[in-house]
């Protein structure tokens, strides 16, 4: 095999209208991980709610990866008025990817609806592009969010846009555990 062709991280956008951007993602990272790999996910936005995704963290030893696993949101507040707190979060969050980014042993990285945050201005794009080529150079790092910038996707390796097609919330189906959550 071709030491080469494994030795660059990849810039990976999940991105679109519809669902499966974090659970694509998730499927990378335990893939990632029973290689034995070290891991990190950062959860931009979705706060401190419960969620299917955090049984990962218990079951990564048993993968033989190790993982780490940082929430820097408070849930969907843009709605609110005052935005200051959001601002505050996402640049909290982006301190920590940062050193997650230059961490030399790191070789997955998700990062967890960072396209919204970055649509709604709570970090600027081109500072996260530039930390995001800056980083060291064998890891690879998912974004996912729906209205990936521009520029994000002009950068990445690999970009997949979900589109969504039916959906059975339309049909009165509500959100199910094992499949939504």
């Amino acid at each position: 095999m071709n030491a080469h062709r494994n030795s660059k991280g990849l810039l990976i956008v999940h991105t679109g209208n519809g669902k499966g951007k974090t659970t694509a993602a998730l499927g990378m990272l335990v893939r990632s991980l029973g290689h034995g790999h070290k891991c990190a996910v950062v959860q931009f936005i979705k706060g401190s709610q419960p969620t299917s995704e955090t049984l990962l963290a218990k079951v990564a030893a048993t993968l033989g990866g190790s993982l780490t696993w940082e929430r820097c949101g408070e849930g969907f507040t843009w709605r609110n008025a005052d935005k200051t707190r959001d601002l505050e979060l996402a640049q909290q969050g982006w301190e920590q990817v940062k050193a997650l980014l230059a961490d030399p042993e790191l070789r997955f990285l998700m990062l967890d609806e960072l396209n919204i945050v970055l649509q709604h201005h709570f970090l600027d794009t081109e500072t996260v592009l530039a930390d995001l080529l800056a980083r060291q150079p064998r890891l690879h790092v998912v974004m996912t969010g729906r209205g990936a910038p521009e520029a994000i996707l002009q950068a990445a390796d690999l970009v997949t846009e979900m589109k969504e097609h039916k959906h059975p919330y339309q049909s009165g189906i509500k959100a199910q555990a094992g499949i939504e959550f």
